[in-house]
């Protein structure tokens, strides 16, 4: 029987193949687990108007929050490229919204060697719009 972080990696890397990138053919994939530990699936999908574009992280996040889950415990990324798939600044700050700070955070690109972080290690000072009400 596989892991389950196994079958998260497999499941991003198949979300790669979903991707709609025709302006910068980058091809991202993810995959979250969520706090059920149903997994759910995402690709990045570009728009002409490169501000509507969403990545692959929110993509799967918004697909797994969409159909009531509390939390995502984990999340895997990986793509078409030769470095490793980093979620983006705006994407860091979704994940801290819906994952707790030791979540696990795999990334990975073609060579399909994984690293693994927790969500501090990547956004250690996540805005939090209740801590900054405080003292108002």
């Amino acid at each position: 029987m596989k892991d389950k972080y196994e079958q998260l990696k497999e499941e991003a890397l198949k979300a790669v193949q979903n991707a709609y990138s025709p302006y910068s053919n980058i091809k991202i994939g993810a995959a979250v687990m969520a706090g059920s530990g149903k997994i759910y699936t995402g690709a990045n999908i570009e728009n002409a108007s490169f501000g509507a574009t969403i990545c692959a992280e929110r993509t799967a996040i918004v697909k797994a929050m969409s159909e009531k889950e509390q939390y995502i415990s984990a999340i895997a990324i990986t793509g078409d490229i030769n470095d490793y798939a980093f979620p983006c600044g705006i994407c860091r700050q979704v994940m801290s919204e819906f994952m707790k700070k030791d979540a696990l955070i795999f990334v990975s690109g073609n060579d399909l060697k994984w690293k693994q972080y927790q969500l501090k290690e990547l956004l250690p000072n996540s805005f939090d719009f209740y801590a900054s009400k405080k003292g108002s």
